[in-house]
């Protein structure tokens, strides 16, 4: 199971940690995700949403 926001569809992103040497490593970035328990078609269901869509309101919690 990846981590996804259901409403926007922000996953993680992968890229290097660059150290002061210039060395390179891989790394992860994973979004904020919350349980957020909201209304769906006027039932009542649980969605992982990131950060910013809460912050921005594109759902209406119950």
């Amino acid at each position: 199971m990846s981590r996804t926001c259901e409403l926007c569809g922000k996953k993680t992103t992968t890229g290097n940690n660059v150290s002061h040497a210039n060395n390179k490593t891989k790394r992860d970035w994973k979004p904020n995700l919350l349980k957020v328990r909201t209304l769906v078609g006027g039932t009542k269901t649980t969605l992982k949403i990131c950060a910013r869509c809460l912050r921005s309101g594109k759902f209406v919690k119950v």
